[in-house]
């Protein structure tokens, strides 16, 4: 796929992903899958909506991302 803005576009689209569970996650399946594309980009989806809605982050967004996430920005 071209490198455009594709979030929100179902999970589904991206053929090329092999999504990957957390090995933390719980069994009430309340969980998020990631998958890195051909494009380089990572896509995240709903574990329990896997045909629904996926975010789209480049790779510096990405890092941002787990940075902010690291230290506890989004609490």
């Amino acid at each position: 796929m071209k490198n455009i803005d594709r979030n929100g576009w179902s999970a589904e689209l991206f053929t090329d992903a092999e999504w990957k569970k957390s090995s933390l996650s719980g069994n009430l399946g309340n969980c998020v899958e990631v998958a890195k594309l051909e494009s380089g980009e990572i896509a995240m989806r709903n574990s329990r909506h896997p045909s629904g809605a996926a975010l789209v982050f480049t790779p510096a967004e990405w890092t941002a991302f787990i940075g902010g996430v690291t230290q506890g920005e989004f609490d």
